[in-house]
């Protein structure tokens, strides 16, 4: 199915002309009715039309500890902030703007109010440093950015040796200069900027769990349809839902599941005053009287005894990504709760979800199946579809699709219109996905394919065991032997006894091969912000 397309208006042509050839573009597919969108589209207009057309504006929309909005009352605050930048920061349609903020509703409104204006959005993880920050702003040319009031030392540190940043307004504060002040001087009369479907809405950089950053570029028209894709048919919220999590939103797991995909559903988002801990978020979860929440594996694992302490009962949709998800904590969540949760494999590059499965569709193991809307192979390394039951590369094609700013690693992401996520897979004859390891990831250790999740959801079946990581390192003998990071529980001393023990466990849970030959007892594991296990940092001596 063809899009209509329309001239673009961003002036600013500078993520435009560093978009990748065309040749090697990812290959768009628009096949369901739904996916046809206008060619001139601005997500926030479509977004806050349809809340207006579904008779929905005086709902809930954000809420947190200290102020509830309805969906008119934020986009009144949406249109000032869009006033702000195009009339006292005089920015231009295609201009970036960076954003640094936590998951707050002033983080909220300065994203949807960026993305209004017809300016690009690149939005940066709270921790980000100002070595890590700068990198941004060199590669976005950001000359604006909307700051939370609590993080502004280190962006203020970046500027210093990256002046194209020429100015910091502040956002969850009253001072002089902030952008409440400025916004509050406003009328709300926002002339609409009128974009192009395939303008650009956001850059979103990677989550950092192979190293160096790579900035992913997404128009209107890709947010819209990912709108119409995994949230539609597979989590399918309600208005009546109250969606809470930990992702942040300059996260794309966390921007969609947190702001983008309520929006779209016409459901609120509870942000909290607080750092959330696994015991603090289950007693938010029954005082906001959640419905729907996102968090990563490990975090759902670490939340399951308060859960079953204290139950969680308005909760009734619970979704995983991030990271696999482990059967052994999938079991460990539905034994505490009673719920399936929903699981989800996405990338930055693809926007969100696009292997997933409702909980009356799970199958023990699996991911899920395809989203409609969504194609997806297991192949070799030549792009060849390899047999059902055959470990390989997963490929990807759909309405949305990797399109770096400037980086030569595209070709290596598109292969022939075909995205690739970099993960090992294979599919079963019913069409279920199952999550092998990163492709980089896998062990082969005697000529035998050794998944590391696999291992890791064997030892985590344990009841020593905290949280582990598993990774292959070189032997000369085998090739490479599996090697398990493991974090243990209070109570269990981490000596060679208790190797031996969870060596043996393993080994009467999975083929004996798959056991791991070296044990290391940690604190800790190294995550990134969302939660995944950096693996590559565990390679590192």
């Amino acid at each position: 199915m063809n899009q209509p397309t329309a001239p673009s208006v961003q002036t600013d042509r500078f993520v435009h002309d560093r978009l990748p050839p065309a040749d090697q573009w990812p290959q768009m597919r628009y096949e369901l009715p739904e996916l046809l969108i206008s060619a001139q589209a601005n997500l926030v207009d479509v977004l806050f039309e349809r809340i207006d057309r579904q008779d929905l504006s005086g709902r809930p929309f954000l809420r947190s500890d200290k102020i509830t909005l309805s969906y008119t009352d934020a986009h009144a605050r949406i249109k000032r902030i869009a006033q702000v930048l195009t009339e006292d920061l005089q920015l231009l349609p295609g201009n970036r703007v960076l954003l640094r903020g936590g998951n707050t509703i002033g983080m909220a409104l300065a994203w949807l109010g960026v993305v209004k204006a017809g300016l690009v959005a690149v939005a940066t993880m709270p921790l980000l440093r100002a070595k890590e920050l700068g990198e941004v702003i060199t590669k976005s040319q950001a000359t604006v950015a909307l700051c939370d009031a609590g993080l502004l030392a280190e962006l203020e540190a970046a500027q210093k040796v990256n002046p194209v940043l020429a100015q910091i307004v502040p956002f969850n504060t009253n001072e002089a200069g902030s952008l409440a002040v400025l916004a509050a001087a406003k009328d709300g009369q926002f002339l609409p900027c009128r974009t192009s479907a395939d303008d650009i809405a956001m850059m979103a950089f990677t989550s950092g769990t192979t190293g160096t950053p790579k900035a992913p570029v997404h128009t209107h028209r890709d947010v819209l349809a990912a709108c119409e894709t995994w949230p539609r048919h597979v989590l399918k919220a309600t208005p009546d839902d109250i969606v809470m999590g930990s992702p942040p939103l300059a996260f794309t797991f966390g921007l969609g599941g947190m702001l983008i995909f309520p929006l779209w559903a016409g459901a609120s988002v509870y942000y909290p005053g607080i750092a959330y801990t696994p015991e603090a978020m289950v007693k938010l979860i029954n005082e906001v009287g959640a419905t729907i929440c996102y968090t990563a594996p490990t975090f759902y694992r670490q939340m399951a005894p308060f859960a079953k302490q204290h139950g969680v009962p308005s909760l009734r949709t619970c979704v995983s990504a991030g990271e696999g998800l482990p059967d052994a904590t999938r079991q460990l969540w539905k034994e505490a709760t009673g719920i399936e949760m929903t699981d989800g494999i996405g990338a930055t590059e693809m926007f969100h979800i696009f292997i997933s499965a409702a909980p009356d569709q799970v199958r023990r193991g699996a991911i899920g199946k395809v989203v409609p809307g969504y194609t997806a192979k297991v192949v070799d390394d030549s792009g060849e579809e390899v047999p059902r039951g055959t470990i390989g590369k997963l490929a990807v094609i759909g309405p949305t699709g990797c399109r770096y700013l400037d980086d030569e690693r595209q070709a290596k992401y598109v292969k022939n219109g075909w995205n690739y996520p970099g993960d090992a897979f294979l599919q079963d004859e019913d069409g279920y996905f199952f999550y092998q390891a990163r492709a980089d990831d896998m062990i082969i250790t005697s000529g035998y394919n050794v998944g590391g999740p696999e291992v890791e959801d064997a030892l985590l079946k344990h009841p020593a065991v905290a949280e582990c990581g598993v990774i292959g390192v070189p032997d000369d003998e085998r090739g490479m032997v599996v090697k398990a990071f493991v974090v243990l529980k209070p109570g269990h001393a981490p000596d060679a006894a208790m190797c031996k023990q969870l060596q043996d466990h393993v080994k009467s849970t999975l083929a004996p091969f798959k056991y791991p030959r070296q044990v290391a007892f940690v604190a800790s594991l190294p995550r990134t912000e969302t939660g995944k296990l950096q693996r590559f940092r565990l390679r590192q001596p």
